[in-house]
C-alpha cells in the first residue's frame, strides 16, 4: 500500500498546538486539585471514565477486542502504562509540575534506544547518539543543585519518579511496536491501557490510603476535563492525525508539550525554575529533537 501521508499543513499545525497545550497543562491541572482529591484516585477515575467512552466508541464502530491474539501484550502494555501513572501521581506529591512534564517526555529517548537493539532497520545514526548523550547529560543536570536540603531531597525523589514514568512510557511504546499490538486498532491498544490503569491505581489508592474524594464542582469538572478531553478525545485526535500526516513531523511538533508544561507550571502554579533545571531541560529537549527529528531531516534534505 503506498504511503499517502502528507506533510503538515496549517490546519494540522493548529491542531497540534492545541493538543500540546492540552497535554502540557494536565500536569499543572493535576497538581492544582491535589487538596480536593488524591492524584492516584483522580487518575484512576479518569481512566475508568475514558475506558467507558472508548468502549462506547468501539461499539458504535462495531470493533471487537482481539483477545485471543492480543491479550498477553495487552496485559503487559496495560501494566506498564498503569505503572507510568503511579509514578506520575506519586511524583507530583513531591516535585513541581514543570519538572514532571520534562522528565516524562524523556520517553522517546528510551524508545530510540530500545528500537536500536530490537529493529536493525531503526538503528541510531552517529548524530542521534550525540542527541542521546545530550539528553542524558541534561537529565543529570536537572537533578543537581537543589538549594534547600529537605525540600531538595523531596523534589529529587519526585524528579526520580518522573524519570521512571518516562522509562515506563518508553517501554510501553516498545512493547506495542514489537508485538501483535502494532497491527491492532488504536482503540484496542488504548483500552488495554485505560482499563489496567483504572484497576491498578484504584487498588493502590485504596491500599495506601489515597482515596480522598471531596465531591466539589471543581473535582467533577477536573474529572470531566481529564477523562473526556485529555485521556479520550485528545488521543483519538492524535491517532487520526497519525493516519493522515507524517509521523516524524507530528513527533517533532509534540515536543511543544513540555514547553507548554513548564509555562503552565510557572503561570498557573507560580512554580519557580532553578537555573540548573532550565539548562538541563533545554539539553533534554534538544537531545530529543536530534534523536526524533533526524529521520525527518534526512528525508527533507533528500528531496
Amino acid at each position: 500500500m503506498p504511503n499517502t501521508r502528507q506533510a503538515l499543513d496549517g490546519k494540522a499545525m493548529g491542531i497540534m498546538v492545541l493538543l500540546c497545550m492540552l497535554w502540557g497543562v494536565q500536569q499543572s491541572h493535576l497538581k492544582a486539585v491535589v487538596d480536593e482529591i488524591s492524584l492516584m484516585l483522580l487518575i484512576a477515575l479518569r481512566s475508568g471514565l475514558s475506558a467507558l467512552l472508548v468502549a462506547g466508541l468501539m461499539h458504535y464502530r462495531q470493533e471487537r477486542m482481539n483477545l485471543a491474539q492480543n491479550w498477553k501484550p495487552g496485559l503487559v502494555v496495560g501494566l506498564l502504562f498503569a505503572v507510568e501513572f503511579v509514578f506520575v501521581a506519586e511524583g507530583l506529591r513531591y516535585t513541581a509540575a514543570s519538572h514532571m512534564i520534562v522528565l516524562v517526555y524523556t520517553a522517546p529517548i528510551f524508545v530510540a534506544l530500545g528500537m536500536h537493539w530490537l529493529f536493525p532497520a531503526e538503528r541510531l545514526a552517529a548524530v542521534q547518539w550525540v542527541g542521546v548523550l545530550l539528553a542524558f547529560v541534561g537529565i543529570g543536570v536537572t537533578f543537581l543543585g537543589h538549594e534547600q536540603p529537605s525540600t531538595g531531597s523531596n523534589m529529587l525523589w519526585g524528579d526520580f519518579l518522573g524519570l521512571l514514568s518516562g522509562l515506563a512510557w518508553g517501554l510501553t511504546t516498545l512493547v506495542v511496536r514489537a508485538s501483535s499490538l502494532a497491527n491492532a486498532p488504536a482503540t484496542e491498544t488504548l483500552q488495554y491501557q485505560l482499563v489496567a490503569t483504572f484497576i491498578l491505581l484504584l487498588i493502590v489508592a485504596l491500599v495506601t490510603g489515597q482515596a480522598e474524594f471531596n465531591p466539589t464542582p471543581v473535582v467533577w469538572a477536573s474529572l470531566a476535563f481529564q477523562g473526556i478531553l485529555v485521556s479520550f478525545a485528545s488521543f483519538l485526535i492524535w491517532f487520526a492525525l497519525l493516519r493522515r500526516y507524517m509521523a516524524a513531523q507530528l513527533g517533532i511538533f509534540s515536543f511543544l508539550t513540555p514547553l507548554f508544561g513548564v509555562l503552565f507550571g510557572v503561570v498557573l502554579l507560580n512554580e519557580s525554575l532553578e537555573l540548573h533545571f532550565i539548562i538541563g531541560a533545554v539539553m533534554v529537549l534538544l537531545g530529543l529533537v536530534v534523536v526524533s527529528g533526524y529521520g525527518w531531516f534526512v528525508g527533507w534534505r533528500g528531496k
